[in-house]
């Protein structure tokens, strides 16, 4: 199999996983600006769960733009990915439905966490198909952002059950960690 059909084929699934989350928030029954008040929290988290698909699309984009090769690890590895990302929409729904409650928030940021991991796996098995002297690996040799984030997705989780403003505010720390662009990539493949 040709990388170009595994990107097609998860192309296919995370625009699917978008157009989930946003069928979600419902068109209000009233025709006044208030009539929107309860759908806040729901746009909140679809706002921050579509930063988070997109942010897993762009990298998912870069990463499989430095593989050479499509082996069996790496169609699993990507399955799993995309397992955890299909999560994304329910997660989305449960804060949204409860406003940001306990449960909802850690439940949140577990599938989050799960999305990281397997992605730092898809990345692994990528890398090791590359080898260490790889422009990919020069690229990627230095994961700063993927610990931060896995250690602010699990005060997330945890904080999900005393305080949910700092569960929250871990989650959209991480988004906005990755929202600036990880230049590392498109800086080696450009030279």
């Amino acid at each position: 199999m040709n990388k170009t059909r595994l990107e097609a084929f998860s192309d296919g699934v995370l625009a699917i996983i978008i157009t989930i989350m946003i069928l979600e928030i419902k068109v209000p029954h009233g025709v006044d600006f208030a009539d929107l008040k309860p759908l806040i929290p729901k746009f909140l988290s679809y706002v921050l769960s579509f930063i988070y698909v997109g942010i897993y699309w762009n990298n998912h984009h870069y990463l499989l733009h430095g593989l050479s090769k499509v082996n069996g690890k790496v169609l699993w590895s990507n399955l799993h990915l995309l397992f955890w990302l299909s999560l994304i929409p329910v997660s989305t729904g449960w804060i949204g439905e409860h406003n940001f409650a306990s449960a909802p928030l850690a439940f949140y940021g577990i599938i989050l966490l799960g999305c990281a991991i397997a992605y730092i796996i898809l990345q692994k098995i990528v890398l090791d198909i590359e080898g260490k002297d790889s422009l990919l690996a020069k690229a990627l040799n230095k994961d700063f952002k993927g610990k931060i984030s896995a250690v602010l997705n699990v005060i997330g989780i945890i904080s999900a059950f005393y305080n949910q403003w700092i569960s929250s505010a871990c989650y959209v720390i991480v988004a906005l960690i990755w929202l600036v662009p990880d230049k590392r990539i498109e800086r080696v493949f450009s030279k």
